[in-house]
């Protein structure tokens, strides 16, 4: 028997002993007898408790994936087919990997040349992107220009030469940044100026925080891809190893 095991097994004795033996109910002197065996035992051994809290880590993430996995199941429609969001690469692509970002996020900015690697390589992907500002008024701010531009660009060819002129910038986004961004990829800024006070602004944005409080979404860049959340910038490989779990159930195809 492991020592965790055998921790367990003593903790288990000392809280169902009455419930299993009410005629030998356990005395006070008892309790206190196997108490002192309890604490002698993690004093002489901490390292136990390394265990005990992979075990517990172990059993949060469980946990947490099956969360997130209901959540993605009860609103894929909306993660993956929304109208309100930007589709690159291959429109009918075997996996579809979708990003939470925001264009003050400097792990954001990292994570771009992961995507764009990824799209690069792998011409059976298709890349969801939805604008999660969680950084402040210019990043609101930005977000608002972006979904005027993809307004404005059905294709995305336009709104990622757009995407990557912003977010791999330097200095904070905010609109100025964001219009001057949509200009040099060759957008209508005029028509981004009044597609800012829209309604269909508006309620892509919302559509993205509903959307990331669905998932349990904090912070950025975040991922869904296939039936899994992944939250950070976790790198391309890991990314590459999640599209092929969901591609073929392995992390490599």
């Amino acid at each position: 028997m492991t020592r965790l095991r055998l921790i367990a097994a003593v903790l288990a004795a000392t809280l169902s002993w009455p419930a299993v033996a009410p005629a030998q109910q356990i005395t006070p002197a008892q309790r206190s007898e196997i108490e002192k065996i309890v604490r002698d035992y993690l004093v002489n051994n901490p390292e136990v408790m390394d265990e005990v809290m992979a075990e517990l880590e172990k059993k949060r993430a469980t946990l947490e994936t099956a969360k997130h996995r209901a959540a993605v199941q009860q609103h894929r429609e909306t993660i993956f087919n929304s109208n309100r969001q930007v589709v690159l690469g291959n429109p009918n692509g075997d996996v579809t990997m979708v990003e939470f970002f925001d264009y003050n996020c400097g792990y954001c900015k990292r994570a771009m040349d992961d995507m764009v690697g990824l799209l690069k390589s792998d011409p059976k992907l298709r890349v969801v992107l939805k604008e999660f500002p969680v950084l402040g008024p210019g990043s609101v701010e930005a977000a608002q220009v972006a979904t005027a531009v993809r307004m404005q660009d059905k294709t995305g060819r336009k709104y990622l030469d757009f995407h990557q002129r912003l977010l791999g910038g330097r200095g904070q986004a905010d609109k100025a940044r964001a219009l001057a961004a949509a200009k040099d990829a060759g957008l209508d800024v005029a028509r981004i100026e009044k597609d800012l006070d829209s309604a269909e602004v508006k309620a892509s944005i919302n559509e993205s925080f509903t959307l990331a409080e669905a998932l349990g979404l904090n912070g950025t860049p975040s991922y869904v891809i296939g039936p899994d959340v992944v939250v950070g910038a976790v790198g391309r490989e890991t990314l590459q190893e999640k599209i092929n779990s969901a591609r073929c159930g392995k992390a490599a195809c």
